[in-house]
């Protein structure tokens, strides 16, 4: 399964590798990541894995599409299904 991220263009970390410093870097400029995809994206709980990565990826998609500024990106990472944990 793949996992999907937004970031931005100038942001030097990977928000999957190097969490704590990609989110310090996107606060300190001002973007604000995490909390945007959050005020998009319709998860829940009550939703599957795959059907929350799908509706992230859906987010993510719409922020770049009516990004006037073009300073967002997505970045996807293959995860081994055999690792997630079902809760």
């Amino acid at each position: 399964m793949k996992q999907y991220a937004l970031t931005t263009n100038d942001n030097p970390y990977d928000p999957f590798e190097e969490f704590i410093a990609w989110n310090q870097f996107d606060t300190q400029n001002g973007y604000c990541s995490s909390a945007y995809l959050a005020r998009i994206a319709h998860t829940s709980d009550a939703l599957s894995e795959q059907e929350n990565s799908d509706e992230i990826e859906r987010a993510i998609d719409e922020i770049i599409r009516l990004d006037p500024f073009n300073i967002y990106k997505k970045v996807s990472r293959e995860v081994d299904d055999s690792l997630m944990v079902e809760v």
